[in-house]
């Protein structure tokens, strides 16, 4: 049986991972692999429910009980979807993961980087993706993006500039700690050239 591949994408509201994901999708459906595409929160039923909590509830929501609901979330979704599918042989592509607690409950929240993630290795039993896609981009950028495509804003990209840069810094340390399994690909650029990038990377690993 060929071997299953967890493919996480990272990066800021705006980077392009729906879009990056889904055209990797695509051309390993071509190459004949069986794909599972995904996304955290609201990759299962339960991760619906959260979602709605954590990114669209009206009022403040403390920091600890957002990333725990976060944790609860992959716990759930890690169980049912992702190992099952790694399981069988699949690849899972998946739009975010625990790099993401840590980047924005951790530094954006300014919570304990190391807390966060302790969490969340706990609730995934220690799962670690094969290959972290890190889509880097400017959040000035990203915002103009954005305004562009949103008629609603959820919680996390109401924040202020400030919670955003404190984001990406907090990415971009975590691919410098860990260079093997990171990919960081520059999101300015042309939507084909980034999808290169990513191809030839897979390619090496698949």
């Amino acid at each position: 049986m060929t071997r299953g591949l967890f493919v996480t994408l990272e990066g800021g509201d705006g980077s392009g991972k729906s879009t990056q994901a889904e055209l990797l999708e695509q051309w390993l459906v071509a190459r004949g692999r069986t794909v599972v595409r995904t996304r955290e929160p609201g990759g299962t039923d339960v991760g619906l429910e959260v979602r709605e909590i954590v990114l669209h509830h009206r009022g403040h929501v403390a920091p600890r009980a957002e990333a725990l609901l976060y944790a609860a979330d992959r716990a759930h979704h890690v169980a049912t979807v992702v190992r099952p599918a790694l399981a069988r042989g699949e690849v899972v592509v998946q739009d975010r993961y625990i790099d993401s607690s840590v980047a924005y409950q951790g530094a954006g929240r300014v919570l304990d980087a190391e807390e966060v993630r302790g969490i969340s290795d706990w609730a995934t039993e220690g799962l670690v993706p094969d290959l972290t896609i890190l889509l880097d981009l400017p959040w000035e950028v990203a915002r103009r993006r954005l305004d562009g495509a949103r008629t609603r804003y959820d919680r996390l990209e109401a924040e202020a500039g400030e919670f955003h840069g404190r984001v990406r810094d907090a990415y971009l340390a975590l691919a410098a700690a860990e260079p093997a399994r990171f990919l960081v690909v520059d999101a300015t650029l042309p939507m084909d050239g980034i999808a290169e990038r990513i191809r030839e990377r897979i390619a090496a690993i698949a």
